[in-house]
């Protein structure tokens, strides 16, 4: 049988071999040419059931090889019998039959390596005339499931007949496509026949048969041979099959090697010129162009970043685009796809919150702190993603915009000026800058961002990931410190007591002051005594901790450092569980759907039940500024001159210039054509609403926000969506990513209400989630080409992929690019963790 690639059942006859490419020795085409040049050939027959087909498929021959009255009826009786099908069975189908009878269909002993005579249950009688309906193993078949929508089924029927001195052979095309019964493997339309039925001493007949099955699965003999209007545009089509042949020379590979099927199939496209195809891409990987999306509001390729000449043009364009799908957005989250990303994007952005506003609070003496940042990324997010272009995006703070505020702090406290209010002014001059590029289109300049740029850009923050979660790991070791000096031997030796003496001779050194007389009842107790107090009870009294094992924390760093490794290895061994051999297609998606929430879960029960006291998840239980010196209003004109308002428009253009490039970059690198996104772009339209968020986030004091790259990219791929069925062989097709706006909202909602969640979420290790964070700037390094280019550094050239760019060109090229591009990012590296860190959006 064959889908798209063949497949056979094997010598044991229990079961079908793996798909593989056929191969096809070349005189059996030449041979199936000459069957199609001197055979019967029906084309648009109007038959309804498959023995008018037979009847007029033997009337129509030619005269001079037109069989006799006898050899008719014979043939039509044995083309008429009821073919023996290899039904395809699950494992538990058959684990049952082995368990009833290993001997079924046998009457006599059971070892053979040949096939039962015998039909075993579910297969069909061989002896029994054609069912002009179904039969019940053809409806319950499995295989089904296989079969695209829309297909037909050819027939192929070859073999050699005694009664036969001469081959007898035809080709069939029904004008429309019918069920003949019970003569397929599934029940399907069927379209074509073929037959081929001759005497035994040719021995071809079933590579003959081969070859017209294997030209049937050929898309563009497809097109031949349905619009074929004589024989001899059938001949044409096979020619044209044949003009593309690639012979393999006898004696470098051995033929009864299976061919593997290529994880891409080429497009027809590359075959022949794409005006003679129809626009619907016909093979597995092929990619549409951004301008081939016949879908309601979407624009032609590169519609989104033209320049209209008019103020707000842009804008309005892109709300006419978006405005179509705004009911879509929300339909379209109806699936379980939705609720994994829903969890696995809010732990991400939690931990992101918390990590951010954390470092925000030390920079600006808790001017804004975690309790900010969460709020600020609720409101924010929640915003963006209800009116943005490209709900997909997530905002998050980010290191850039972290180094300006510290920055800035430092500014303000050095010339004694009101911090808040400073910044106030700076966000609404951004603000404003803002409103003006979008009013003049300036979002037209993204078009200009080159492959060059977005893997710089995309590859430092990917970095900042990975770094980030690594150094947040090592730092463990200092607040849970391994007793190095630890020795088996001396265990005897180790201690730690309370020793609250200092207490005591404070109090006799304070009495004697007030020439209080000493009391013989006061008496510092022995240590002993105090053993039993806890570290916290003991620091309470005033005490200190003595002893060779008070900084010793048994195994808590070890244990961080296995969650973390743990929950890294587990989000990518699950994800990567969708292209597993084990289990059903269904499970294997649905374990990839939600590898990063099942990787989470095992990481904490594993903690649960050791019970050690690893750090946890805290997030603020109360809605009160970090500093009780600030409200929740910053007002403008306050502690400040006047002219504060004024010279703020100086440090805003460099905030401008940072959203600007932070934001289209990244929006560039989301609305990438290899994502084939059905709704179009919004730049205009999110550069907007970050702007005037800014004023927002500004006056009550809270963070502010662009597009985080890594946490939108891995937002984006775990709504990936894929075809449900696919042939044999093939790899399923990648359709597109699931585009709506519910999932951004559910998680800023859930941020908005994690203060409430704080009893729960405090059992989440901290090291568990930084496993999440290493997992999502790893997977987004390794979604650009610059990481390709980096390994093919340390190859040598014969042991290099077979990639498309390395044929065309030249090595060294491609080596010197390379280099470029990891100095430039060392570069931005290098600025981004230097006080020199404000112009590093100019440097992008």
């Amino acid at each position: 049988r064959w889908i798209k690639f063949e497949e056979k059942v094997e010598d044991g006859g229990e079961r079908w071999s793996a798909p593989h490419v056929p191969a096809l020795p070349l005189h059996s085409l030449f041979q199936l040419r000459t069957c199609l040049q001197t055979g019967t050939m029906l084309l648009d027959l109007d038959a309804t059931t498959f023995k008018e087909i037979i009847d007029k498929a033997l009337s129509g021959q030619p005269e001079e090889a037109e069989l006799q009255p006898a050899l008719r009826e014979r043939l039509a009786a044995l083309l008429l019998l009821q073919p023996q099908h290899q039904p395809t069975k699950s494992l538990l189908q058959l684990l049952a039959e082995l368990g009833v009878s290993p001997c079924q269909g046998r009457k006599h002993n059971c070892p053979s390596r040949h096939p039962p005579t015998a039909p075993s249950q579910g297969q069909s009688e061989p002896k029994t005339q054609l069912s002009k309906t179904p039969l019940k193993e053809q409806l319950r078949n499995r295989f089904k499931k296989k079969v695209p929508p829309g297909a037909e089924a050819a027939h192929v029927a070859v073999g050699e007949v005694e009664f036969l001195e001469k081959p007898f052979a035809a080709f069939i095309r029904l004008r429309r496509g019918v069920s003949l019964g019970s003569l397929a493997e599934v029940s399907l339309p069927s379209r074509f026949l073929f037959i081929l039925l001759g005497p035994p001493k040719v021995k071809a007949y079933h590579d003959i048969g081969r070859a017209m099955a294997t030209l049937l699965t050929d898309e563009l003999f497809q097109r031949a041979a349905r619009q074929a209007e004589h024989r001899e545009d059938l001949i044409t089509g096979m020619e044209a099959f044949l003009d593309e042949l690639i012979v393999l020379p006898p004696g470098k590979w051995d033929p009864s090697t299976r061919i593997p099927p290529p994880s891409c199939l080429p497009s027809p496209r590359r075959r022949i010129g794409a005006d003679s195809l129809d626009q619907q891409p016909h093979g597995n990987g092929d990619m549409t162009a951004s301008g081939d999306r016949a879908s309601p509001g979407h624009p032609h390729s590169g519609e989104e970043l033209e320049r209209t000449g008019r103020l707000f043009g842009g804008l309005l364009r892109d709300i006419r685009r978006k405005a179509p799908w705004y009911g879509s957005d929300f339909s379209d989250a109806l699936h379980p796809q939705c609720l994994s990303a829903v969890l696995y994007i809010y732990l991400a952005t939690v931990t992101n919150a918390i990590t951010f506003g954390g470092m925000l609070g030390d920079a600006t003496a808790n001017m804004q702190g975690v309790l900010e940042s969460f709020l600020g990324t609720a409101f924010a997010g929640f915003i963006f993603c209800l009116f943005s272009g490209q709900p997909l995006t997530i905002l998050s703070s980010t290191g850039p915009v972290l180094v300006f505020e510290r920055l800035l702090f430092s500014f303000s406290q050095d010339h004694s000026l009101d911090y808040l209010e400073f910044r106030l002014w700076i966000g609404l001059w951004v603000a404003f800058f803002g409103v003006v590029l979008v009013a003049t289109e300036a979002s037209h300049l993204v078009r200009y961002f080159t492959r060059f740029t977005e893997e710089g850009f995309c590859a430092l923050i990917s970095l900042i990931f990975i770094y980030d979660s690594l150094k947040k790991m090592l730092s463990l070791a200092d607040a849970f410190p391994i007793n190095w000096q630890y020795r088996l031997d001396n265990v005897t030796s180790y201690s730690c007591t309370c020793n609250l003496r200092r207490l005591f001779n404070a109090i006799l050194t304070c009495l004697t002051t007030l020439h209080v007389p000493p009391l013989p009842s006061i008496q510092c107790p022995p240590p002993a005594i105090l053993a039993g107090l806890s570290r916290t009870q003991c620091q309470d009294q005033g005490g200190h901790l003595l002893g060779t094992s008070c900084q010793y924390v048994p195994d808590v760093t070890l244990i961080s450092f296995l969650l973390f490794g743990g929950t890294f290895f587990s989000c990518t061994a699950l994800k990567s569980f969708r292209s597993s051999r084990y289990f059903p297609g269904g499970v294997r998606k649905l374990v990839s759907d939600f590898a990063v929430i099942l990787a989470i879960l095992t990481s904490c029960i594993v903690d649960a039940v050791l019970g050690l006291e690893t750090p946890k998840l805290l997030v603020p239980s109360e809605l009160k500024p970090t500093n009780p010196a600030r409200g929740w209003i910053v007002f403008p004109f306050g502690v400040n001159p006047w002219w504060v308002c004024l010279v703020s428009a100086v440090p805003a253009v460099l905030v401008t210039i940072l959203i600007f490039m932070d934001q289209q970059i990244t929006a560039v690198i989301l609305n990438r054509r290899e994502y084939k996104l059905q709704k179009g772009a919004g730049f205009h339209l999110d550069l907007l609403c970050v702007s005037l968020l800014m004023v927002v986030t500004s006056v009550t004091g809270l963070p502010w926000y662009v597009s985080a790259t890594v946490i939108s990219l891995a937002h984006m791929e775990s709504l990936r969506k894929e075809s449900a069925t696919s042939a044999p062989g093939e790899h399923p097709e990648f359709l597109g990513i699931r585009e709506q706006r519910l999932t951004g909202l559910a998680v800023f909602i859930l941020m908005g209400i994690s203060v409430f969640m704080a009893p729960v979420l405090k059992h989440i290790p901290m090291p568990v989630l930084y496993g999440v964070f290493l997992h999502m700037g790893v997977a987004a390094l390794n979604s650009i080409q610059l990481m390709d280019r980096v390994r093919l550094l340390l190859m040598p050239a014969k042991h290099q992929p077979d990639l498309a760019y390395l044929r065309h060109v030249p090595l060294r090229r491609v080596y010197f690019f390379t280099v470029i591009q990891l100095l430039c990012l060392a570069l931005l590296w290098v600025l981004k963790s230097t006080m020199a860190a404000i112009i590093f959006p100019v440097m992008v």
